[in-house]
């Protein structure tokens, strides 16, 4: 019941994301760039619970963002459900302590995610790339999505460490059975 009641939370979470993502950050935006903050919210899910919930919270997000934005569906839930996934492999090969591996893997993961979808919607859609307008956008959503985690990145490991504790529990009684 309490894993049930944190990924309520969890989900609640991501609506609000959501809606500040398509609210209010796209009026903020730097060169008519705004941040991607799925990505970097998919990727906390990745690397403070598990691969399941990571790559799971990754389709389900994704599909909302391709049936409400998309041109194609599932592009978006395929690329959220791999940085969900690279969120867990990056959990346990370095350590989130610090504030620069976080960044580190923010930067990855926002290249990874535009890229992607990039280059499988240049091969569905069949359009010829305009890649240096491209590198551009995808450097000031960069930067963006850096500035964004150093901000808020209290926060993000408070919450962080709140799930990590509940989905990552051992109990001694229960782990062999």
């Amino acid at each position: 019941m309490k894993k049930f009641l944190i990924l309520l939370a969890l989900i609640v979470q991501g609506l609000i994301i959501y809606f500040l993502q398509v609210n209010v950050f796209s009026n903020l935006t730097i060169a008519g760039v705004k941040p991607n903050l799925m990505v970097i919210y998919i990727l906390c899910i990745g690397l403070f619970s598990n691969s399941y919930l990571g790559v799971t919270m990754g389709a389900v997000f994704g599909l909302l963002l391709d049936l409400l934005f998309g041109k194609v569906i599932g592009v978006s839930g395929i690329m959220l459900c791999i940085i969900g996934f690279l969120g867990s492999y990056f959990d346990k090969n370095f350590s989130k302590e610090n504030k620069i591996t976080i960044i580190l893997m923010v930067i990855g993961t926002t290249i990874i995610y535009e890229l992607g979808t990039y280059f499988i919607l240049s091969i569905m859609l069949n359009f010829d790339g305009e890649y240096l307008i491209f590198f551009k956008k995808l450097l000031i959503e960069v930067l963006y999505n850096i500035l964004l985690v150093i901000i808020f990145y209290p926060l993000i490991q408070k919450v962080g460490y709140w799930v990590d504790r509940n989905f990552k529990k051992t109990n001694i009684l229960t782990r062999y059975f």
